[in-house]
């Protein structure tokens, strides 16, 4: 693929990102070509040639400036043609504060809608941009392309909204994508064709349909999803044994060495930490890290030689909870699929292979103890015990066979005091500068445990999971009163800010916490409060409300 040897790696790209001519590495990747590749290639190499491989940053800078676009060329802004006013969902919000919320939230579709330019398709190889045939919501801020699990969220809510073309769009993109490359990358960029994300795209299907009753799209591209569910069983396994059994599941797991071409020269720097040798492994496991969405975190950091350095990073040595959820949950999807299209063969087939999941998270991630699942350490032979929202991943993705595990994972969620958190969940309890890590909070964790809680039939489950609920809508509420804007993620460590660490400043959008925002107006919309008449309850409050709520089921009738 020519444009991956300007874009994805080679001296072109090294030089670039290495001179730190832009605040942003990914602002280089995603500069189309004024050229084709070959000729921008071989005058590179006679300008390399010329300064015998140094060349200074001013020829540099001119160098680009003649061969390469400004950002954002290849995308035009589009407005959803589905999109209208007052859509159903707002009706239900009782308080007037947040239904005018809703109706801005509503609005930002307009926003982030994007359609790539017929030049895209004509001449692919002047652009890092991968072609799709259909417009599509992006996330925001410096994220101006598609990505893969983001859109879940988004179609969640662009369905609340009542825009189900917009969807079927998107998911037609991503299926196109899984026809040409055989999985969906990371994002709609060849420099992310390396890597995947969370494995959403069957629960994208599923939430389309069960709005539009469209089984002709679903038979015809029943067989692209299992190609993709392919991907992960043929490149994403891991066998692991306990009790004298072996158990197949799933991994992060990316082949490729090279630094991200997105964040090139960090990469570089953190290689220049270790020995040469470990070099290579260490850029593969960050775009493993990159694939599993948390993008990064202590999750993957625990058990390196130094759990706060992100060179300890070690992604594929761990069996996630999250990734093993997100595929059994696909695996009942197609199951019922199948049984939808009149193909038992193919639908027992998928029954089997959840069933195989359930046994072997049970017996390799649960903890009975603890009453939560938890990543495996392949190397260290145990489970990382740390709490992260995605520890409860199963009871969202309906991918267990205990009855009583919401009771226990919400003695779990006591245990961790994570309940005494009042601006939202944080995504670890650990504080390492990463994004995905304390005092960080992401919309889709959230929904993971108010979701995974509210499918629940106990009361006590329900109640928490509304007034985890509350909390986040009541901190995205305040800080859009406050900067007129949704955030990519938030900081609840004093009050609800936008959120900070990682690799860039944070984003504003946003689409997936657009999305959640949606969900959990729709779900709690008649109870839901803007104000603070309720106030934050204090933490040792928060139980004492869950029993006052409860004192009438519990008293004698």
């Amino acid at each position: 693929m020519v444009p991956c040897q300007i874009y994805c790696h080679g001296e072109l790209l090294h030089h670039v990102q290495m001179a730190k001519l832009y605040q942003d590495d990914k602002q280089f990747v995603d500069m189309p070509l004024s050229l084709a590749p070959d000729q921008v290639l071989q005058r590179f190499g006679e300008l390399a040639a010329a300064y015998n491989h140094s060349i200074p940053q001013q020829q540099l800078q001119a160098f680009i400036q003649e061969h390469f676009q400004s950002v954002g060329q290849e995308l035009q802004s589009w407005t959803p043609e589905d999109w209208k006013d007052s859509p159903r969902f707002l009706q239900k919000i009782s308080d007037p504060k947040l239904r005018a919320w809703g109706e801005q939230l509503h609005q930002l579709w307009k926003k982030l809608g994007k359609k790539v330019k017929p030049e895209v398709l004509s001449h692919p190889e002047q652009f890092s941009l991968i072609y799709s045939a259909h417009p599509f919501i992006v996330p925001g801020g410096r994220f101006v392309e598609f990505y893969y699990w983001d859109s879940y969220w988004v179609m969640e809510g662009l369905l609340l909204s009542e825009m189900p073309g917009t969807v079927k769009g998107m998911l037609q993109n991503f299926l196109d994508l899984v026809r040409i490359y055989g999985h969906v990358p990371n994002g709609a960029r060849v420099y992310y064709l390396q890597r995947s994300q969370p494995p959403l795209l069957t629960l994208m299907m599923d939430r389309y349909l069960t709005h539009t009753n469209d089984t002709a799209f679903l038979r015809d591209n029943i067989g692209t999803l299992a190609l993709e569910l392919d991907f992960w069983t043929e490149n994403r396994t891991i066998s692991v044994s306990s009790g004298g059994k072996s158990y197949v599941l799933n991994h992060y797991a990316v082949p490729y060495g090279g630094p991200r071409p997105e964040s090139y020269s960090k990469d570089a720097e953190l290689a220049d930490t270790l020995p040469e040798g470990d070099r290579e492994a260490l850029w593969a496991e960050l775009k493993a890290g990159a694939e599993s969405g948390w993008d990064f975190s202590s999750r993957w950091l625990v058990g390196g030689p130094d759990p706060t350095l992100l060179s300890s990073i070690r992604t594929s040595k761990f069996v996630p909870v999250d990734l093993n959820a997100f595929l059994c949950q696909a695996e009942e999807l197609m199951s019922n699929f199948y049984s939808r299209l009149g193909n038992d063969i193919q639908a027992a087939k998928y029954r089997d292979l959840r069933q195989q999941r359930i046994a072997a998270m049970r017996a390799i991630l649960w903890d009975e103890e603890k009453g939560a699942w938890f990543d495996y350490d392949l190397e260290k032979g145990k489970k990382n015990l740390e709490f992260y929202p995605s520890n409860l991943t199963p009871l969202w993705s309906g991918c267990f066979s205990d009855l009583d595990a919401v009771d226990k994972a919400l003695k779990y969620l006591e245990d961790s005091q994570i309940l005494t958190y009042q601006y939202g969940i944080p995504t670890s309890l650990q504080n390492t500068g990463q994004q995905w890590d304390f005092p960080n909070a992401w919309a889709p964790l959230q929904d993971l445990v108010i979701r995974g809680l509210a499918k629940s039939p106990s009361p006590r489950a329900q109640e928490v999971a509304f007034q985890l609920a509350q909390n986040w809508i009541r901190t995205n509420f305040e800080v859009y009163s406050q900067k007129s804007a949704m955030f990519e993620k938030y900081d609840i460590s004093n009050g609800g800010q936008p959120g900070g660490g990682g690799e860039y400043e944070v984003q504003e959008g946003f689409g997936w916490t657009n999305g959640v925002v949606l969900m959990l107006l729709d779900r709690y919309g008649d109870r839901l409060s803007s104000g603070t008449q309720t106030a934050f309850l204090e933490p040792h409050c928060l139980s004492a409300a869950l029993l006052l709520s409860l004192l009438p089921s519990l008293l004698p009738q």
